[in-house]
C-alpha cells in the first residue's frame, strides 16, 4: 500500500562528498542533497495457447507483450527531500521512458513513450507536526500496487489497479501526521488526465497531455486518504497498517460523478516470514451513470529463504459494464490467481518468475480469451535498480 510519510531521511551522495572537499559553490550546495535513482524493467512472457487476448491489466502484460521479449520502461528520478522542523522546500522529478509510458497521464503527447511520471515541488510548513505539500504531478493516494513494478509483490498488476484506480494526478496534495499511528492526506486535482484505462480514471486515456483540462471549467477531482499504523505495543501486529481512501470526480463524458472507494491493509503475522495483505476497490458511475465495478485482491507473501520469496495474489472482480474482460460491454465476473517467485540472485536486481491464471466465471461473456474461458501466462521479469 502507498502511504504519505511525513519524515524523509536525507541521503548522502557522491556529489556531496566532492562538494565538501572543494570550495563551497552555489551549484554544489544545491546538488549535495539531491539523489539520483531509477530502474530498468524488462520481461519475457509466454501466453499458453494460440491466442494473445488477455484480461484488462496494466500495459506491461497487455496483448502486445505476449509471446516475446519486452522492454517495459526505464525510470530516472531526481529528488531533494524537505527538511524536518523548519520551513523547507524540495522537489521530485521522475521521467519514464518506454512502452509503459504510453498509458501514463503525464505522457508527452498521445501514444508517446516518454512520460513525466512525477514532477512536483515539495513544501513543508512547520505547523504542529508539519504539513507537507506536493504541488504538481504526483502519484495516486489509493491502491495496494503502484506503476513502479519492483515495488509490487507481483510482476503483473491487479485488475483493480488498472481499471478502478487513477495512475496519477496534476494538482495539490496536503499530508499531516497526527502521530506515529495516524496520518491524513487531502488533495484537489484536474479531473481530466488522471491516467488509467477508462474515463472513470480520467480523460487521460485519450487526451495525452499532462496539462489537459476537463471539458467543464468547474470540474475537479477531490481525494482523501487515512492511514492507521499498529504501534509496537501490539506485539506481532506491530507495523501492520490499515488504509482507507476515496477519489471523486474523475471525468467521464459530460458528467463528473465517478467515485472510487478503497480500503486496504498490510498485516504482520506471528510467523515472521509470513505477511498478508488485502485491497478492496468499489467504483460507482465509472462507465456510465448508475454503473458499478468492484474488485477484491488478497496477498500472501512468504520468505522461503534469505534470498527466495513467494508472493501469491487471489482476485475476484465484478462489474455491470464490461470493465475487466476484453471485448465485453456487459456484466461480468472474473476470478484470478497469480503466483510469483522472487529470487535475489544479483545485487540491485529483481528477478521474478510468474504464472497467472484468469478465468471468466459469470456474466454475459464467458469465453473472452480468443474463444476460451481461461487465460494462462508465464512471465520472467528482470529489473535493475540504481
Amino acid at each position: 500500500m502507498k502511504f504519505n510519510k511525513w519524515s524523509l531521511a536525507l541521503a548522502a551522495t557522491g556529489v556531496a562528498s566532492v562538494a565538501q572537499a572543494q570550495e563551497s559553490h552555489p551549484v554544489n550546495t544545491l546538488l549535495s542533497s539531491t539523489t539520483l535513482s531509477g530502474f530498468v524493467d524488462t520481461s519475457a512472457i509466454y501466453n499458453v495457447g494460440t491466442g494473445r487476448t488477455v484480461a484488462n491489466r496494466f500495459a506491461n502484460t497487455a496483448s502486445d507483450r505476449q509471446d516475446g521479449f519486452n522492454l517495459n520502461s526505464v525510470n530516472v528520478q531526481l529528488e531533494k527531500p524537505v527538511d524536518e522542523g523548519t520551513w523547507s522546500a524540495g522537489y521530485k522529478a521522475e521521467l519514464m521512458f518506454g512502452p509503459d509510458a504510453a498509458v501514463m497521464p503525464g505522457r508527452l503527447g498521445a501514444g508517446s513513450e516518454l512520460a513525466i511520471k512525477q514532477a512536483y515541488a515539495a513544501l513543508r510548513a512547520p505547523i504542529g507536526n508539519g504539513i507537507d505539500l506536493k504541488v504538481g504531478q504526483f502519484d495516486p493516494i489509493i491502491g495496494y500496487e503502484t506503476t513502479s513494478s519492483y515495488q509490487n509483490p507481483n510482476f503483473s498488476r491487479s485488475l483493480a489497479f488498472n481499471n478502478l484506480e487513477p495512475f496519477g494526478h496534476q494538482g495539490v496534495l496536503a499530508s499531516y501526521q497526527f502521530s506515529d499511528a495516524i496520518g491524513l492526506s487531502v488533495g484537489v486535482a484536474n479531473s481530466a488526465n488522471n491516467g488509467g484505462r477508462f474515463g472513470a480514471n480520467g480523460g487521460g486515456s485519450t487526451l495525452g497531455s499532462i496539462n489537459a483540462k476537463p471539458v467543464v471549467e468547474s470540474y475537479k477531482s477531490y481525494m482523501a486518504g487515512l492511514v492507521l499504523k499498529a504501534p509496537e505495543s501490539l506485539g506481532w501486529l506491530a507495523g501492520s497498517s490499515l488504509y482507507a481512501g476515496v477519489v471523486q470526480g474523475l471525468e467521464r463524458g459530460s458528467n463528473n460523478d465517478p467515485i472510487t472507494f478503497y480500503v486496504g491493509a498490510s498485516i504482520a503475522t506471528p510467523i515472521e516470514a509470513l505477511t498478508l495483505g488485502v485491497g478492496y476497490d468499489y467504483q460507482a458511475n465509472g462507465i456510465a451513470d448508475s454503473s458499478y465495478a468492484n474488485a477484491v485482491s488478497g496477498y500472501i507473501s512468504y520468505q522461503l529463504t534469505e534470498k527466495l520469496k513467494l508472493n501469491n495474489r487471489v482476485e475476484y472482480a465484478t462489474s455491470s459494464g464490461g470493465v475487466f474482460l476484453p471485448g465485453n460491454s456487459n456484466d461480468e465476473r472474473v476470478f484470478a490467481l497469480t503466483s510469483t517467485l522472487d529470487y535475489a540472485l544479483f545485487a540491485n536486481v529483481v528477478t521474478r518468475a510468474e504464472v497467472r491464471w484468469d478465468t471468466a466465471i459469470g456474466g454475459t461473456v464467458l469465453r473472452p480469451f480468443d474463444g476460451e474461458k481461461n487465460d494462462v501466462s508465464l512471465a520472467l521479469n528482470v529489473i535493475y535498480k540504481f
